[in-house]
């Protein structure tokens, strides 16, 4: 009898017991975001005791100004030799990315992260994989300066963009003004990427108690998602983005990674506190079947691999294979649906 309590403890530890150590933690202030708050209120209200929210649905939007935005992240010009846009990167019908180990930007020149997925990016409490910008505003200002990426600067795509009379136009119709300004551009863009949020995912209409929701092996992974700990970090609306934590909590990841680089210090390289060497966001996992390869770096090519070696390295377990498909199953039920868009296969 005790071999089996023990097993019972064990699977309670590593999944209500640490959720709860974290949520706990996101309340003591090490940099968590309000969201946590709505995950707890989500434990207690309505009968949704579920770690998992439903993506919200989002204030409205002005449609001129998402016009805007969407016609500038569409835009090479954005690029020092006209050659790379936002979309280049974040391929909205590939769930919002490129499918590379690595971003590559103007000339050919390799990134030193993963690109991330624009969707559902207004979900999240920081941007960035070390969440060095706190606003979609602040994010847009990224990529155009980045030597690696756009190799731009706000004052060169003014003066590109201010030349095209459908540009002044339109930032008249949209803004009430007759010419572009740094500003015209963070808020048009933010103002796009908002409207990428993906609401009515099947297990968003299970959570409400809606048809179809998910079949039986879904509910078994998700089962499995919150009895190893997995919701720990991965929980509130965007099923992440919502909290930092180290990569290698239970194991040392990078003591495993051959030629680690400068990007694998994560938020130690904002900060430059010791306690936040190997910290990153966490990363959403609402359209994780679709953006394959996985992790910061790009090295994880399939997600049965990635819900592997998080097990190992976040929770100190050994999956079966019989488990990390089912927890694969469940996550293929997260992703929503965006007007317009038709998301390609998943890898």
């Amino acid at each position: 009898m005790l071999p089996g309590i023990m097993e019972r403890f064990t699977r309670w530890f590593w999944g209500w017991g640490l959720c709860a150590f974290f949520l706990l933690a996101c309340q003591s202030g090490r940099s968590f975001p309000k969201e946590t708050d709505r995950v707890l209120a989500g434990f207690r209200a309505g009968g949704l005791d579920e770690p998992i929210l439903p993506v919200p649905k989002m204030a409205a939007l002005d449609a001129r100004r998402v016009a805007l935005g969407r016609r500038l992240f569409n835009e090479p010009r954005l690029s020092h030799d006209d050659s790379i846009s936002c979309a280049s990167c974040h391929v909205l019908e590939r769930g919002g990315v490129d499918g590379l180990p690595l971003s590559i930007g103007m000339g050919a020149a390799v990134g030193s992260v993963n690109t991330p997925t624009v969707f559902n990016a207004a979900l999240n409490f920081r941007q960035f994989w070390d969440g060095r910008e706190s606003s979609l505003e602040g994010q847009v200002e990224g990529p155009i300066h980045n030597p690696r990426e756009m190799g731009s600067s706000f004052e060169e795509v003014i003066a590109k963009l201010g030349r095209d009379p459908s540009w002044v136009r339109q930032v008249r119709e949209s803004y009430g003004e007759a010419r572009f300004t740094a500003a015209t551009i963070r808020d048009a863009m933010a103002t796009y990427e908002r409207s990428l949020v993906l609401p009515g995912s099947r297990f968003d209409q299970f959570l409400a108690g809606s048809e179809p929701g998910i079949d039986a092996d879904e509910q078994r992974g998700y089962d499995l998602f919150k009895s190893y700990g997995c919701a720990s970090c991965h929980q509130g609306a965007n099923v992440g983005g919502n909290m930092f934590e180290r990569i290698g909590v239970a194991r040392d990841y990078f003591g495993d990674v051959p030629n680690p680089s400068s990007a694998d210090l994560g938020r130690y390289n904002v900060t430059k506190r010791e306690e936040d060497r190997y910290v990153f966001k966490v990363p959403s996992l609402r359209l994780v079947s679709l953006t394959a390869p996985y992790f910061h770096n790009g090295t994880v090519s399939t997600l049965a691999q990635a819900i592997r070696l998080m097990a190992r390295y976040q929770l100190g377990r050994e999956l079966s294979n019989g488990d990390v498909a089912l927890i694969e199953t469940f996550l293929g039920s997260l992703r929503g649906t965006s007007p317009g868009v038709t998301f390609a296969s998943a890898p």
